[in-house]
């Protein structure tokens, strides 16, 4: 074999071995903006937002999310409540929403409150199964948590979506999720 085409045998092997070693969850420290809060996501993800009604309340929401070894994660906040007796309601609307757009059914549920969140009955960590709209089935595990701010009261979902989801990919996702200290401006970071 003559030496040029060894050597571009040779490169494409080392490309092959190069995408083999590449990890399917490559976790990264994110922040998204407007939002006191720091969380592991296993790829890098892109950012969307847009206005939603919850409860009768438009409220603006912010999502960062991404895909990769067959999961979806995500991370939603929104702008701040004005007002704070509102926040359990709609934590619960969002939490309802959710499950109904996967026609799911809760398999387990639990109260999530990260430090510096409140304790609300509607802060809650949820496993479901349900049905994705081509059909497929999908199991399911989000958190839905509030904190306090100087402008009234901010709402979290943290979100996994898989045909079957590994527990310690969930665990790492959702023990990650950390709200900054009173006072952190969000605003100075970025994802």
């Amino acid at each position: 074999m003559e030496p040029m085409p060894r050597l571009a045998l040779l490169c494409a092997f080392c490309l092959v071995l190069l995408a083999a070693c590449r990890p399917t969850f490559d976790w990264r420290v994110v922040h998204p903006q407007h939002a006191a809060l720091s969380a592991l996501l296993p790829c890098k993800p892109q950012r969307a937002e847009r206005s939603v009604d919850l409860d009768g309340q438009t409220v603006l929401m912010e999502m960062l999310s991404c895909e990769t070894g067959g999961a979806q994660f995500a991370i939603a906040h929104t702008n701040p409540i004005a007002d704070p007796a509102r926040a359990d309601a709609l934590l619960a609307q969002w939490r309802a929403v959710t499950l109904a757009n996967l026609r799911a059914r809760s398999t387990g549920e639990q109260p999530f409150v990260p430090a510096g969140g409140l304790g609300l009955p509607g802060s809650v960590r949820v496993s479901a199964s349900g049905q994705r709209l081509d059909g497929g089935a999908v199991t399911l595990q989000a958190a839905w948590f509030a904190r306090a701010t100087p402008d009234g009261v901010q709402l979290f979902d943290a979100v996994v979506y898989a045909p079957k989801l590994q527990q310690e990919v969930g665990e790492t996702f959702f023990s990650s999720l950390k709200l900054q200290p009173a006072g952190a401006n969000p605003d100075n970071r970025s994802q």
